[in-house]
């Protein structure tokens, strides 16, 4: 522990500063602008009409052991302007300040007690952003001056309890007081419903950065996504819904700057309202706000549905040698959760912090948040980044816990697409198949399963039998049905398709971490050779490797999700953690489309989605019996070996690669739109990770009179390939390392 001297120091040039309450900075005194009382609700700065007419912004922060809060509001000169917030109700700082518009920038100064061995944390020298902030100006570096504690401390080991009286405004962006006034009343969502998406994940940035159609001027941005170009590539895909990554205001962490590199994916948030600036080609004085929602309307008219990747469960701030931006700063204690030794973190996310969801303030502007993008920005879902860490209770992740309960009840965040990564990094934080209803889930069971199967690594085919019809083992309970699974085999975390196929190791030496980072557990078969090569035979086979995993992917009973630049040959060279990679390493690449393989396989998984949306046995809204329903005996889903017979007990565990598997199209549970029963041709597929060809016996009546072949992946280009009709019964040889897709007749 330090002295008292040393937590006293300042570490400025020439001394302490001259100092204002609590020794914070003095800054130019407040203009003769009245702060009245204003109100508690809504949070956040809100512009309204107050009393007698007169137009201003209203100034609510939550800061529960605060002694003082100071509102400062900065001209256009950086001149900074303090007034005193002297109203409290319920721990909510407020005040309506006259004449301030939409555009202002501002931010607060919290006075407390400074105490880390207590968890306090209160530094009135920094300048924090609001949490609710709707739109922030200006980027996040990381010099000293922005660190609540001396950083450069010489006795690291207790540098985080030495005060940094230093002041942060220079040093960081602000928020800007937004004027909200679209009802959306001309926007048509999709609601596409759960069984029939197909999603996209998609990064603002990377996917429009290198698209010779966009504007220069546009590209990497909201309104970049919304260009035409961009959307027709997605309308010709198919997909239904784009997954981005994190949109909300996120910081660069210190060792990445220091590297000259930044945060690239985002997953490192500070402002939970805020659309990240750095986005907008039109501005970021709350200009960032109204591209953001042009880009979903235009979006939704296109027939596309807007999910965002949310991280509620850590911030920017990290642990107790991070920076001070801003919930630190208001509360500490009151927003992290903290060991019993409070100068340190609780850390179930390996980021430094952990929101404490169950405290009813972190609750309330996490669901607070979510309201706000889904009824002011537009937006229809949300993928939940380690979800594990926001069920957690006190320690144990608890299914009832408080985060999950009002989601439940909550009239509108229950009626949107909710997406759990259903793990942390903390004990018993793996949860695949965990999560209530309402929830689907990133099955990350199903990915193991394709990748192992396709590389003939599987000890037996009872894990793919599983994965193909909807993950039954883990979601066939509390009524959840097979769109609880988000089925994927790539995500932005990892190798890309082609990389997957390319590469056995991480190339990650971009990263400067030594190659230390990223998983070692990549499931991927090189086809014989490490990385690019000009051989054609392997870089054949690795493109019919790419077939058979998106014919799989998108064949699987349950809501599959594509990587964006996956179905057209996109790589990263081996970077399987390209987290801080803002260049052609992530960006997709457009000009693949030029070259015929890559064509070729771009027209394939179109192929396949459209077909998925024209045959509902393909997206079924329940899980398969696999009983008789008819006197005939045909079940509504049956297995079958290479000789044409129903597969037994046995053969589900004896090594095998591969496996037949029969959907019939007039067994599908439910009904229409107009009550009728649901028909759809019957399909058989034929899925063969072996090395060399195999014969495999169509099975005969009462399964078929004949197979019509569909989606052969052995051949290059699907539409040259003649049609064929097999009768059943017959014996066909089915290619090395290919999925025949038939239609039964």
């Amino acid at each position: 522990m330090s002295s008292a001297a040393e937590q006293e120091t300042v570490a400025g040039q020439g001394g302490r500063p001259a100092t204002a309450l609590n020794g914070a900075p003095r800054a130019a005194p407040a203009a003769a602008v009245p702060v009245w009382p204003g109100a508690p609700t809504p949070l956040g700065a809100r512009f309204r009409v107050g009393p007698d007419g007169v137009a201003g912004t209203n100034f609510a922060l939550w800061a529960g052991g605060a002694e003082a809060v100071e509102l400062c509001l900065f001209d256009e000169d950086g001149t900074e302007r303090r007034h005193r917030l002297t109203e409290l109700t319920h721990e909510i700082w407020h005040g309506f300040v006259p004449g301030v518009m939409p555009g202002q920038r501002y931010g607060y100064r919290v006075h407390g007690r400074w105490d880390p061995w207590t968890g306090g944390r209160w530094n009135p020298a920094k300048l924090l952003l609001d949490p609710y902030a709707r739109a922030v100006d200006g980027d996040f570096g990381l010099p000293p001056e922005v660190y609540g504690h001396v950083r450069d401390w010489p006795q690291q080991q207790v540098a985080d309890t030495v005060r940094d009286e230093r002041d942060s405004a220079p040093h960081v962006p602000k928020g800007v007081v937004v004027h909200d006034d679209d009802d959306w009343s001309d926007d048509r969502r999709p609601k596409t419903p759960w069984a029939d998406s197909v999603i996209y994940e998609l990064h603002v940035r990377g996917f429009t950065k290198l698209h010779p159609a966009i504007p220069e001027e546009l590209r990497g941005t909201y309104a970049g996504l919304a260009h035409p170009a961009a959307i027709e590539h997605l309308t010709r895909l198919g997909i239904t819904a784009v997954e981005l990554l994190p949109v909300h205001q996120f910081a660069h962490e210190d060792h990445l700057l220091r590297r000259g590199l930044k945060n690239y994916w985002g997953y490192n948030s500070i402002g939970y309202f805020a659309p990240h600036a750095a986005y907008a080609a039109s501005g970021t004085r709350g200009e960032q706000v109204g591209e953001f929602k042009r880009m979903v309307r235009a979006l939704h008219a296109a027939g596309i549905e807007v999910i965002l990747d949310v991280v509620y469960n850590h911030t920017a701030e990290a642990g107790e040698l991070g920076p001070t931006l801003s919930l630190k700063g208001i509360d500490n204690r009151g927003y992290y959760r903290l060991q019993s030794d409070a100068r340190r973190y609780a850390d179930y996310t390996g980021c430094g912090n952990t929101l404490h969801v169950v405290q009813p303030h972190v609750l309330r502007l996490i669901t607070d948040s979510l309201r706000y993008w889904v009824t002011e920005m537009g937006v229809d879902g949300f993928r939940f980044d380690l979800a594990a860490a926001l069920a957690r209770s006190m320690h144990d992740v608890d299914m009832l816990s408080p985060f999950l309960a009002v989601i439940a009840q909550d009239p509108v965040l229950r009626r949107v697409k909710l997406i759990a990564e259903p793990w942390d990094v903390g004990s018993g934080g793996y949860q695949v198949g965990a999560f209530p209803p309402l929830w689907t889930e990133w099955n990350d069971r199903y990915r193991n399963a394709v990748r192992d199967f396709w590389r003939h690594a599987l000890p037996d085919v009872r894990e793919m039998g599983y994965r193909l019809s909807g993950s039954s083992d883990l979601y066939a309970w509390g009524g959840r049905r097979p769109y609880a699974s988000v089925n994927f085999i790539t995500a932005h975390d990892g190798f890309t398709l082609r990389d997957l196929v390319s590469y056995e190791r991480k190339h990650n030496e971009a990263n400067g971490e030594g190659n230390r980072d990223g998983t070692d557990d990549n499931r991927a078969w090189n086809c014989g050779v490490e990385g690019e090569t000009g051989e054609e035979r392997v870089r054949a086979l690795r493109r019919r490797q790419l077939r058979n995993l998106l014919t799989t992917l998108l064949l699987s009973t349950g809501v599959p999700m594509l990587v964006a630049g996956d179905e057209l040959g996109r790589t990263q060279r081996g970077n399987n953690n390209a987290y801080c990679q803002d260049n052609e390493i992530s960006w997709v690449d457009w000009g693949l489309l030029a070259e015929p393989g890559w064509k070729a396989l771009f027209d394939l998984t179109s192929r396949l989605i459209e077909l998925r949306h024209r045959h509902p046995v393909l997206r079924r809204r329940a899980f398969f019996s696999g009983r008789a329903h008819s006197a005939d005996g045909l079940r509504d889903l049956a297995w079958f070996t290479a000789r044409g017979t129903e597969m037994t007990e046995r053969d589900w565990y004896a090594p095998a690669a591969t496996l037949g598997m029969y959907l019939s199209g007039r067994d599908i549970p439910g009904r229409d739109e107009r009550g009728a029963p649901i028909l759809d041709d019957s399909f058989l597929a034929v899925l063969h990770a072996g090395e060399r060809p195999v014969s495999f016996v169509l099975p005969g009546p009462p399964w078929a009179e004949r197979y019509e072949v569909v989606v052969d992946t052995s051949e290059e280009d699907q539409a040259a390939a003649p049609a064929v009709t097999h009768p059943a019964g017959t014996a066909i040889t089915v290619p090395a390392r290919s999925v025949l897709l038939l239609r039964v007749g």
